[in-house]
């Protein structure tokens, strides 16, 4: 059974990834929210990554009522990290960058959301029956 403290963790997951979902919808695009905030998009693009977002925001959900979740939920989120972390050292991000932009906020974005799995990683073992 997930600790209280898992549990609020993994439903703060869900609270993000909702605010994420309606921040690509409606295109605001603030940092955090938005990780490539200040790139050039679609707004079709955005709406279909705010309805893959809400697929995190079910799966955290559950992970957060079912122990048996959880691995799931840590794993799409480090495949995640993966992820972005290859978009930001991809030429594809770095091209469409001007002189005076740096890849900084979205290391520090990567690196928040790496924090947040190391997070959920640790209260996951914190949790596990103890034989």
């Amino acid at each position: 059974m997930n600790s209280t403290l898992t549990r609020i963790a993994l439903l703060a997951g869900v609270v993000y990834f909702c605010c994420m979902a309606l921040a690509h919808f409606f295109s605001f695009k603030v940092p955090v929210l938005f990780v490539y905030y200040d790139t050039p998009f679609h707004a079709y693009q955005d709406k279909i990554i705010s309805f893959a977002v809400i697929a995190y925001a079910a799966l955290f959900y559950l992970a957060s009522t079912s122990r048996d979740a959880v691995p799931a939920a840590i794993l799409v989120l480090g495949l995640t990290v993966l992820g972005l972390a290859s978009v930001n050292v991809s030429p594809s991000l770095t091209g469409l960058l001007t002189k005076d932009q740096t890849t900084l906020p979205y290391w520090l974005q990567t690196i928040m959301i790496a924090g947040y799995f190391v997070g959920l990683v640790l209260l996951y073992r914190r949790d596990a029956p103890k034989n």
